[in-house]
C-alpha cells in the first residue's frame, strides 16, 4: 500500500480517537514531511520503508539546524506512525524502537531575582490588565496557556480562602491554587476598573472588544514589559520557574508544591533544588508573596 494512503488513514485514526486538533495537525505535518522525504529516495510503498530511511530523515533535520527538541518530536511522530502501520498489518515488523531520540541538553531554568521581578511588576503598574497577568503568573505558577484559559467562574475571591481553579492544559493536571493578597488585589483592580463590561465572554483577560486574549498577545505584552524593565534574556515561562524556585527556597512542602504547579511527577519539582540553596526544613504549606 502507498505511504500517502496510510498517512491519511493514520490521521483519520487520530481523529477517531478524539485527539485534539493541535495534536492531529502536528502529527499530520510531521508524517507528511517524512513521506515526502523518503519519496525522493524512491520509497513510495509501506513495505519498502526501512529504518535507514527514517534515520536519514532525522539526520537531514540535524543538517538543517532543527533543535533537538523538534527532532525528538518528529521522532515520536515517526515511531507512533510505525506502530500504527504494524498494528494495522501494513508492515510485519515493528521497527519503531530502533529509531532513537536525540540527546536533549536540559538547560538550567531562568530564575528571576527579586530585583528583576519587582522591576517587571513596576514597569506594568499603570496597566492594570498587564499587571494582573504578571501577578497571576508570578504568584500562582500558571503557564501562559493556562493564564489565557482562565474564566471568571474559575476564580473564588469572595470567600475567606481565595482560590483559582486551573483546568487541564497539555501535560499539566487540573488543580486548585490558593491566591495570596497581592494577586487578589491585582485581579480585583483589573476586573472592577479596566476590564470591559461585556457578557459575550467569561474569560478573565480580554481585549477592548471583549475577545479572549490569545497566548501570543499575552507573550508579546509581557515581553514588552520585560524590555521596559531592563530584564534581559527572560521569557514568560521564567515567571513560573521563579514561582517554584522561590517557594522551594522558602521551605515549602515539595509534594504540595508539585501539585500546585501541576507537575505530574514530584521529580520535576525536585529538579529545581539543584539551582537553589536548599533549606533545612521543607514543611511550609502556605504560599508566600513574591
Amino acid at each position: 500500500m502507498k505511504l500517502e494512503i496510510t498517512h491519511k488513514k493514520f490521521v483519520d485514526q487520530l481523529k477517531s480517537e478524539g485527539k485534539s486538533e493541535a495534536t492531529v495537525v502536528a502529527y499530520n505535518k510531521d508524517i507528511e514531511q517524512i513521506v515526502t522525504f523518503v519519496a525522493k529516495d524512491g520509497v513510495l510503498d509501506v513495505e519498502d520503508l526501512k529504518i535507514e530511511n527514517l534515520q536519514a530523515f532525522m539526520n537531514s533535520l540535524v543538517e538543517q539546524n532543527y533543535t533537538p527538541k523538534s527532532i525528538s518530536r518528529k521522532t515520536n511522530a515517526a515511531r507512533t506512525f510505525i506502530k500504527y502501520l504494524t498494528k494495522e498489518g501494513y508492515i510485519k515488523v515493528d521497527i519503531s524502537d530502533q529509531l532513537k531520540h536525540p540527546k536533549l541538553d536540559i538547560k538550567a531554568p531562568r530564575i528571576l531575582s527579586k530585583l528583576e521581578y519587582r522591576a517587571l511588576r513596576d514597569s506594568a503598574k499603570d496597566d492594570s490588565r498587564s499587571y494582573a497577568m504578571i501577578e497571576v503568573l508570578l504568584q500562582t505558577g500558571a503557564t501562559i496557556s493556562e493564564l489565557a484559559g482562565i474564566k471568571l467562574e474559575n476564580l473564588d475571591i469572595k470567600d475567606e480562602a481565595k482560590t483559582l481553579f486551573i483546568g487541564k492544559k497539555n501535560n499539566r493536571i487540573e488543580r486548585t491554587v490558593p491566591l495570596n493578597k497581592a494577586v487578589v488585589e491585582a485581579i480585583k483592580k483589573y476586573v472592577d476598573g479596566a476590564r470591559p463590561k461585556v457578557e459575550k465572554t467569561t474569560h478573565l483577560f480580554i481585549t477592548k472588544t471583549g475577545r479572549p486574549l490569545l497566548v501570543r498577545n499575552i507573550r508579546s505584552t509581557i515581553d514588552r514589559y520585560f524590555k521596559i524593565a531592563g530584564v534581559e534574556g527572560a521569557k514568560v515561562n521564567d515567571l513560573r520557574h521563579t514561582f517554584v524556585a522561590h517557594h522551594l527556597r522558602n521551605g515549602f512542602n515539595i509534594t504540595l508544591l508539585s501539585k500546585i504547579a501541576g507537575h505530574k511527577r514530584v521529580s520535576t519539582t525536585e529538579r529545581y533544588l539543584q539551582y537553589i540553596e536548599k533549606p533545612e526544613k521543607m514543611d511550609k504549606t502556605e504560599l508566600s508573596v513574591l
